[in-house]
């Protein structure tokens, strides 16, 4: 069985004047890593689609300066720009990172044969790997699977991140690349991430794991193992963290809702990119409580390290 592998998708780390925060860049990396976790920037969790390009050249370097030599870190690059995804993406291969990810552009909606010269035009383009990422929550459009497929057989496009919640799809797709070893699937539908692993997903990629990729690391390792059971239990500890910020709330307040948990770990302050803002300090007090409770009455394992 093929190693699988728990990517967190980061937060943008903000200070109350909306500059990057590096002390908490270096904080929640080295809790990531320590936990066995690939930290995954500038995608939707990492509000990329608000940030300014100095701000995310600045958030790639303190990324691959708080990356170990023996680890990765991917990178997002998407832009309804082409050519800053082009400069972007190759800028973080000069600084040695290797697999660049990268949504369909938004505003237009585009045809599949456009959708799929955009997706080589863009792999011919830049020097390295490139990970399709399809999540028509953000970008209002699916990639078919066949499409995808194609985009498959390209040298430099080497796997799809698909935040797709459709378990047809998933079975689809697991049939298609589980057995591939130049083309990898990584689930990025949280709800789904035991039954992806288990039924040959090489991935996952939960928003839940910035603070808690202990869950999804044990998750990968109890697959490998066999133990399925283990799996499961995990998937509902993994569940109810996601209910706990995710229920009643926007895709937008719920990436408040999940800094604010990390604030409790000591990984970040809650501030957030406009046109994304907080919701009330009740909202946030009510927040932390259920937090303390929940991770009391299920045992959840966090496995802090000394220094958060």
């Amino acid at each position: 069985m093929k190693q699988k592998e728990t990517i967190v998708p980061v937060v943008a780390p903000l200070k109350e004047d909306l500059s990057l925060d590096r002390g908490a860049v270096a904080r929640i990396f080295s809790y990531l890593y320590a936990n066995g976790a690939t930290p995954f920037i500038l995608g939707t969790t990492g509000e990329s689609a608000s940030l300014s390009n100095a701000f995310k050249e600045e958030y790639l370097h303190a990324a691959v300066a708080n990356k170990p030599a023996d680890k990765k870190v991917y990178v997002g690059i998407s832009s309804n720009i082409l050519e800053d995804s082009i400069s972007f993406a190759n800028l973080a291969f000069s600084l040695g990172v290797n697999d660049v990810a990268a949504t369909l552009p938004t505003y237009y909606k585009l045809s599949e044969a456009q959708i799929e010269k955009y997706f080589l035009d863009l792999a011919e383009a830049i020097e390295n790997n490139l990970i399709v990422y399809n999540i028509p929550a953000t970008t209002h459009m699916s990639i078919p699977l066949d499409l995808l497929d194609r985009l498959s057989y390209h040298p430099k496009i080497v796997a799809v991140k698909d935040s797709e919640r459709n378990t047809e799809r998933l079975d689809r797709s697991l049939q298609l690349w589980k057995d591939r070893t130049d083309f990898k699937h990584y689930m990025g539908w949280a709800g789904a991430s035991a039954y992806a692993l288990i039924n040959g997903s090489d991935g996952i990629i939960p928003s839940s794991g910035n603070f808690a990729p202990a869950i999804y690391t044990e998750m990968c390792k109890a697959v490998e193992q066999g133990d399925t059971a283990l799996a499961q239990v995990l998937q509902e500890q993994s569940d109810s963290l996601g209910a706990l910020y995710q229920t009643n709330k926007s895709l937008g307040e719920s990436l408040w809702a999940l800094k604010v948990l990390m604030k409790q770990l000591g990984l970040c302050e809650p501030y957030m990119m406009p046109p994304l803002y907080a919701l009330s300090a009740q909202e946030e007090h009510l927040l932390m409580d259920a937090f303390q409770t929940l991770i009391t009455t299920d045992n959840i394992k966090l496995n802090i390290v000394n220094h958060v």
